[in-house]
């Protein structure tokens, strides 16, 4: 479907009831979706994981859903809590936390807050197209430059050198850093994988512009798809080194539950040729399996391949010139602006 990262809507796996259609439209015939946008009326903003494969404790995310529509996205299957499904309603259905900027507000005062780095966003894409419009990000930003609290923030969109002033506030005390995730550099396969998330190149051009204004950047080579954007992993470093990045990571493909079964249907519309390659590679990293959720593997996979992907990451990151592995951040300069009362009041 046009525009879209699946033309698929799959019933919930928490549905017992499901609706599917007599007839199989053509891709020419099928209606492509508009957004739909929902107030989240969620009463607090931070959550904290206990993961050791990531990089941080405690993150927000102003949306749910992402328009993105990113096919692969692990993220995906959290729609479907909400009784939604993991294909176009995760992309056309997007919950937005419009009282964000006060519940962090609400939640930085607050004396059981523990000083450390925030990372926007752990979820969906904080820089998604709705973005522009509802900047819930940047009252997020703004809130987090008062407080002078450590943010790291991971997008692929680059809309988020439009928050330069905030981000360049924040950086001069250490205390922000943002990755752009890179898949491919090929923008015709960026625009099957991530349909409507920045460009390859202007992606790149963001990590140029953070890191001219001296905001940390970095590249996430995320995900890595084997046998399809593996090969990748060396130019991606490379490009994204002579922009500017300082830092880099990479993470594997990640499928749990229906995303499974929507990558591999886009992989029969799209590379047909390769699906069954693709699938086997990705079994090797998995125990047999399509995913692992377990914690220490779900990330890099194991496995002879797994370990050659990991030496090829090391190698290419050194001759790139990128020494640093994660951002360094500090909770030095945080403090609590006076007049803290007035933020308990409710919001206009």
């Amino acid at each position: 479907m046009q525009g879209r990262g699946t033309a698929e809507n799959p019933a919930s796996r928490f549905d017992r009831l499901s609706y599917e259609p007599d007839v199989d439209l053509s891709e020419d015939q099928q209606w492509v979706p508009d957004t739909q946008v929902f107030r989240d009326k969620s009463r607090s903003l931070i959550t904290y994981n206990d993961s050791p494969d990531v990089g941080f404790e405690a993150s927000l995310n102003p949306y749910r859903g992402c328009e993105h529509g990113c096919i692969y996205c692990y993220a995906r299957p959290t729609h479907e809590y909400l009784g939604l499904s993991a294909g176009l309603d995760f992309e056309t259905r997007i919950f937005a936390k419009i009282e964000a900027r006060h519940l962090l507000k609400k939640e930085l005062a607050s004396s059981s807050w523990k000083p450390q780095t925030l990372a926007i966003s752990g979820v969906t894409d904080p820089y998604q197209p709705i973005e522009r419009r509802l900047q819930l990000t940047r009252g997020c930003l703004e809130v987090l430059a008062d407080f002078r609290n450590p943010v790291v923030v991971i997008t692929k969109n680059h809309l988020v050198t439009r928050d330069i002033d905030l981000l360049g506030g924040l950086a001069a005390n250490k205390a922000a850093a943002v990755f752009l995730s890179i898949t491919t550099l090929d923008a015709n396969l960026a625009g099957k994988l991530e349909p409507r998330a920045s460009r390859p190149d202007r992606r790149l051009a963001a990590i140029e512009t953070l890191a001219r204004s001296g905001v940390p950047a970095g590249v996430m080579v995320a995900p890595v798809i084997p046998g399809l954007t593996d090969h990748e992993m060396p130019a991606i470093l490379n490009a994204a080194a002579q922009a500017g990045a300082r830092s880099a990571g990479y993470v594997l493909l990640r499928l749990p539950y229906g995303v499974r079964d929507l990558f591999e249907d886009w992989l029969a519309r799209h590379f047909p040729e390769r699906k069954e390659k693709v699938l086997n590679r990705i079994r090797e990293t998995r125990g047999g399996n399509l995913n692992d959720p377990r914690f220490g593997t779900r990330m890099r996979g194991e496995g002879p391949y797994s370990d050659q992907l990991s030496q090829l990451f090391n190698v290419a990151r050194r001759q790139a010139g990128i020494e640093q592995r994660n951002a360094s951040l500090s909770t030095a300069a945080f403090r609590r602006p006076h007049g803290q009362m007035e933020l308990f009041r409710e919001p206009d």
